[in-house]
C-alpha cells in the first residue's frame, strides 16, 4: 500500500514517516506549504507543487492551527476515498478551545467551567462572580502559548483591557489546581498507547514540554483511559493527544491536540509512540481499502441486476479477440478490481481460463 503524511516536517512528523516505512510499500513525506486546493462548480483539484496529488490508500494530515482551512479541504475531498485518521470536521472543532469544549459536553465529558462573552459589560460582570484564580485564554494556539494566569479580579480585569485592545476573542476557564501537573495521553484507534504527567517548572503554571515542563510516565486507571478515547471520538480524531488535569472534582479534559509532539512522551514513557501510530494506520488503511472493494464491487453488481447474496459463478458472453489476445470484459475488470499493475497466476487447460491475484505485500 501507499501513503502520504503531510505536515509541517516537523521531527515528529519524520518519525513517523520513518516508522511507516517499515509497514508501508511507499511513503511520501509531504509538506503542507506546498499544497493548493482548487475549488469550482464541477470539481475539487489538490495540487502538490503545481501538479496533481498522487493517489494513497493512506493519508495522515496535520498542521498547526494555521493550516486549519487547508486541512480541512484537504480532508473533506479525500476522506471518503483514501483512509485518513483525522476527519474533515476535526481539523476545526480541534483546532478551537472553545469548540472542543462545545463538541465533547455532549459526550459529557467533564471539562473546567468555560465562559464567553461578546461585550466588556458582560465580561466584567462574569470576572466579577468567578472564584480565582482563573485562567484567560485565546481559542487558538499550541503548546501553551496564549494562556493567562490571573490571581484576581484586579489582574483579569487588566488582562481584559489589553484584550479588549487586541481584539482577539478569548475565553474565560475555572483554574483547576494541580500544583502545576497535567496529564497527555495519546490516543490511537479505541486505546491510549502511552500516556505522561507533565510538571511545569517553578514560577510557571504551564505544564507543556515546549514551556520547559518536564515529563514522567504514568499508568492511566480505565477511568480516565475512557474518558480520553471518548474525547477523541467526540472530535472525529483516531490520533491525537488529550490533555488532562486531576483536581479536587475528578479529571478533567483540557483539550486535544491534533498534531502532537512524540519527542517528549517518547522520552519519558520508552514506548515507541511513531510505530504505533505507523501499526495503527496500516491496519486501518487495509480495511478501509478491503472495504471500498467490497462497497465498489457490490455497487457493480446492483447495476448488473444482480442480488448482493447471489455468488457470481458465471457471465454468458462473448470473447473480444485482438490478434491472438483475449481482451476481458469491462464487468469481469470491475468485479474481480484487477488492474494492469496485479500480477496474476493462470490456471490454464483446453476450453478453460481461470485468473487468480498474486498477493505479494
Amino acid at each position: 500500500m501507499k501513503a502520504a503524511v503531510i505536515s509541517l516536517g516537523s521531527v515528529s512528523s519524520k518519525w513517523t514517516v520513518k516508522a511507516m516505512k517499515n509497514y508501508f510499500k511507499q511513503v511520501d513525506d509531504l509538506d503542507i506549504r506546498k499544497i493548493e486546493v482548487n475549488i469550482n462548480a464541477k470539481k475539487i483539484e489538490i495540487l502538490y507543487e503545481e501538479k496533481p496529488l498522487d493517489k494513497y490508500d493512506c493519508i495522515y494530515a496535520k498542521g498547526s492551527f494555521k493550516y486549519e482551512a487547508l486541512l480541512r479541504a484537504i480532508s473533506a475531498t479525500l476522506y471518503q476515498i483514501t483512509y485518513m485518521p483525522i476527519r474533515p470536521r476535526a481539523f476545526t472543532i480541534g483546532h478551537d478551545k472553545l469548540l472542543t469544549q462545545l463538541d465533547i459536553q455532549k459526550f459529557n465529558v467533564p471539562m473546567p467551567r468555560t465562559y464567553i462573552a461578546s461585550t466588556q459589560q458582560i465580561i466584567k460582570k462574569i470576572l466579577d462572580k468567578v472564584n480565582y484564580p482563573i485562567i484567560m485564554k485565546f481559542p487558538r494556539g499550541t503548546g501553551g502559548k496564549g494562556v493567562m494566569f490571573a490571581e484576581s479580579y484586579a489582574a483579569a480585569s487588566s488582562m481584559l483591557d489589553a484584550l479588549s485592545a487586541l481584539k482577539q476573542p478569548f475565553i474565560i476557564q475555572e483554574y483547576v489546581e494541580t500544583g502545576g501537573v497535567d496529564i497527555r495521553a495519546i490516543v490511537v484507534g479505541d486505546k491510549v498507547i502511552a500516556a505522561m504527567k507533565r510538571k511545569a517548572i517553578e514560577k510557571e503554571k504551564r505544564s507543556n514540554i515546549h514551556a520547559g515542563g518536564i515529563g514522567e510516565p504514568i499508568e492511566l486507571d480505565s477511568y480516565i483511559k475512557k474518558i480520553a478515547v471518548e474525547t477523541a471520538k467526540a472530535v472525529g480524531a483516531d490520533v491525537c493527544a488529550i490533555d488532562i488535569v486531576e483536581g479536587t472534582k475528578g479529571p478533567m479534559v483540557l483539550e486535544v491536540n491534533l498534531s502532537p509532539g512524540l519527542q517528549g512522551i517518547t522520552k519519558a514513557t520508552k514506548v515507541d509512540v511513531a510505530d504505533k501510530i505507523a501499526k495503527f494506520l496500516y491496519k486501518r488503511a487495509g480495511e478501509f481499502k478491503e472495504q471500498g472493494k467490497k462497497v465498489g464491487t457490490s455497487k457493480i453488481l446492483t447495476d448488473l441486476g444482480i442480488k448482493k447474496t447471489d455468488k457470481v459463478k458465471e457471465i454468458i458472453t462473448n470473447l473480444d479477440f485482438r490478434g491472438n489476445r483475449i481482451l476481458l470484459p469491462e464487468t469481469v475488470t470491475k468485479i474481480t478490481q484487477l488492474s494492469e499493475d496485479d500480477e496474476v497466476i493462470l490456471d490454464i487447460d483446453k476450453e478453460k481460463l481461470s485468473i487468480k491475484k498474486l498477493n505479494i505485500e
